[in-house]
């Protein structure tokens, strides 16, 4: 008797034929094959999860061409594997075949944003279809992943062209919100600011004339005899003169002698004073001067 032996490997299952007809299934392990009866092992069938990748290019509702890449999880079922080995001659491509069928019927419904939105409905569909038809022979069907779109290259650059144009529309809203804000704020400060400043004048001048009254209060009080004329004549004077020592003690000063339509003698008998006494100073100087030239040239 010619006997043979039959290694099969862990989670693989060995079909035997006795004369061309399925006989019996080997599990895993080291198995004795009588070939002198015409027994032979016809192939191993895996048991294994396996996975199928599969590309599919169709057309959307609003005519853009899309490749879907789907990821086919699937397994035989305990059992049926000899309807697994024998139902089906490829079952790989067959499993292709009912993906490509379902994908391009459900695809062409809906328009390509969707596709994105509704992956997961179209992956649904899928396993459906699939799991109705490949059950009978033997297949159970996992999980379906649809793992990329992938529209066609130039709806692409035009959906990146679309959504660069929106994303900068937005940006220059909020740069234009952004401006309004700084012009405003702007435009809120330099009115704080004149209010304020407003508020300090008017606080100084407040101050000033108390001042004054509290001078004329103190001088009415101090000199009985002083009227409150007499009393703001000297504060003009004093301060008169407290501006010419200003204008005296800066290097690059102008003086310039504007009229008064003050009414005080005192008032005008000092700015006349003080004219004369520039005119007498420029005349003196340029006496001195000439005198200078007339001994230079004795």
């Amino acid at each position: 008797m010619s006997c043979c032996c039959a290694c099969v490997e862990e989670s693989d299952v060995a079909m035997v034929e006795h004369c061309g007809k399925f006989d019996r299934k080997l599990g895993s392990g080291c198995s004795i094959v009588c070939c002198c009866i015409g027994d032979q092992v016809a192939g191993v069938i895996s048991c294994r999860l396996q996975q199928l990748d599969i590309s599919c290019e169709t057309k959307t509702h609003d005519n853009v061409f899309v490749t879907l890449m789907i990821n086919v999880q699937f397994k035989v079922i305990h059992n049926q594997e000899r309807d697994a080995f024998y139902a089906l001659e490829d079952y790989k491509r067959q499993i292709n075949s009912y993906v490509f069928d379902t994908v391009r019927s459900a695809v062409p419904k809906i328009n390509l944003d969707k596709v994105f939105e509704q992956k997961e409905d179209i992956a649904n569909a899928v396993k459906q279809e699939l799991s109705k038809c490949m059950q009978a022979y033997g297949w159970e069907i996992i999980q379906v992943l649809i793992a990329d779109i992938e529209p066609d290259p130039k709806v692409k650059n035009a959906m990146n062209e679309i959504n660069t144009a929106q994303r900068l529309r937005v940006a220059t809203v909020d740069k234009a919100e952004a401006d309004k804000i700084l012009v405003v704020k702007k435009a809120e400060a330099d009115a704080e600011s004149k209010y304020l400043g407003g508020v300090g004048i008017a606080r100084q001048r407040k101050a000033i004339a108390e001042g004054m009254r509290d001078t004329v209060k103190a001088f009415t009080e101090g000199v009985p005899e002083s009227s409150p004329q007499e009393i703001m004549d000297l504060v003009l004077v004093t301060q008169y003169f407290d501006t010419l020592k200003e204008i005296g003690e800066k290097s690059r000063a102008s003086t310039i002698f504007l009229p008064s339509n003050h009414d005080s003698a005192d008032a005008a008998g000092v700015r006349q004073g003080m004219l004369e006494a520039h005119a007498s100073m420029t005349g003196q100087a340029t006496a001195r001067a000439m005198a200078a030239q007339n001994q230079k040239r004795r």
